[in-house]
């Protein structure tokens, strides 16, 4: 299999060595190299892996669809839903195989949080509570991130992460959000947010909250907690999961804590199985169609903050 890369910083250094360890053959090509990239989708390849800014979206993700091309793209999915949708549709039109980069879902501890929650441990789930504090923002010099018009955003960078598995988790789409968006440690200039604190009603009556900030003076390891009927589930670190529920025990499950290397454990389990949707030609989730549904509650909650 033959996967072009585009993007010099994640795709690279994190995309490209995991599809070289699953045995494809991979070109990484900037995304400002307009003929380059153009050369890379004329060469016969399999898979596209769109890894380029969200402003830079677009014209990457079209270019592999009109050639026929299956293509993954990073995220936050273009800078609103109204380029997701355009993308996602000419997808559709075009009967290509179409991937969102959505990994986080493959955390071992997110997914067991989901798995834990589907089988009825805590009863029926009805609120998730999450945060997060980092400072990988604090004291970087100014660029796409900390500009709102270029898709930047603590929103797009990780809320869409957030959203996209409080979505899945609940099995509901998001029917309304709201919240607060601050800059923390971000340059002077920047006219994105660095932090939000958001709620989220769901179509199906359940609700979540997210905290989170990246450009704080400390980090803090992150918390989750999700309510039930008949239980609750508390997430710390990434490391321990906890049920409690009641007149029993509490039941403990460990994690490792995450490598410091990249690429992370969750990105090799997704692009794995996206090499093996292209090569059997079945479609999976995430998809486009995620995140246009995520670009659609970010653009709901930059417009209610």
């Amino acid at each position: 299999m033959r996967v072009v890369v585009i993007g010099t910083g994640f795709g690279k250094h994190a995309a490209a060595p995991v599809y070289e360890s699953l045995g494809a053959d991979v070109e990484v090509v900037s995304p400002r190299d307009d003929s380059a990239v153009e050369a890379a989708l004329a060469s016969g390849v399999d898979l596209v892996s769109v890894h380029s800014p969200p402003f830079m979206h677009l014209d990457h993700v079209n270019a592999a669809i009109d050639r026929g091309l299956a293509v993954l793209c990073d995220k936050p999915f273009g800078r609103n839903a109204a380029e997701a949708e355009a993308m996602r549709d000419r997808a559709r039109d075009a009967g290509v195989l179409h991937f969102l980069n959505f990994e986080f879902r493959f955390t071992e501890a997110w997914a067991k949080l989901k798995q834990l929650a589907d089988d009825g441990m805590i009863g029926t789930p009805a609120h998730l509570n999450w945060t997060f504090y980092g400072s990988g923002m604090r004291g970087r010099p100014y660029g796409w991130i900390n500009d709102r018009e270029r898709g930047g955003g603590w929103i797009g960078a990780y809320g869409s992460h957030l959203i996209d598995f409080t979505r899945w988790l609940f099995a509901s789409e998001v029917a309304d959000c709201g919240g607060v968006t601050r800059i923390d440690g971000s340059p002077p200039e920047a006219t994105a947010e660095d932090a939000y604190s958001a709620w989220f009603r769901m179509a199906n009556g359940c609700t979540a909250t997210h905290d989170t900030a990246f450009a704080g003076a400390v980090p803090l390891a992150p918390r989750a907690a999700l309510l039930g009927s008949a239980g609750s589930i508390e997430l710390t670190a990434d490391t321990t999961l906890v049920v409690y529920r009641p007149k029993q025990d509490p039941e403990t499950y460990q994690f490792p804590p995450a490598p410091r290397r990249s690429p992370p454990p969750a990105l090799s389990s997704f692009l794995g199985m996206v090499v093996e949707a292209v090569r059997t030609g079945a479609q999976i989730a995430p998809s486009f169609d995620d995140g246009v549904a995520v670009a659609h509650a970010m653009d709901r909650l930059r417009a209610n903050s």
